[in-house]
């Protein structure tokens, strides 16, 4: 039997590239638009633990050291195009933490 190629992502904290199982992505939800194409909300930033969520995506290690490296070098608001909060990243480090059993 044929065995399965696994993609491979870049780490936005690190740069190293890994399997991307390995990773988890951190997702700009597309904008919501009304009828005209105006924006009506903009998308919400969240972390992908499923790897499944529709929008825009960067990828991160699992742990807490590639993301504040990340955080720090603002790779995170350069690969999605957006500003983001302080709010966003302290909820999406507690939902790391949370996945990660610490």
């Amino acid at each position: 039997m044929k065995q399965r190629k696994m993609p491979l992502r870049k780490c936005t904290g690190c740069g190293e590239m890994k399997e991307k199982r390995e990773l988890i992505r951190v997702v700009k939800a597309p904008d919501t638009k009304d009828e005209n194409g105006e924006i009506i909300a903009k998308g919400e930033i969240s972390l992908d633990l499923t790897g499944r969520k529709a929008g825009r995506g960067a990828y991160v290690c699992r742990n807490l050291a590639c993301f504040e490296k990340a955080r720090k070098a603002r790779r995170f608001e350069r690969s999605l195009s957006c500003k983001i909060p302080d709010e966003v990243y302290e909820q999406m480090q507690s939902e790391l933490a949370a996945a990660d059993g610490r």
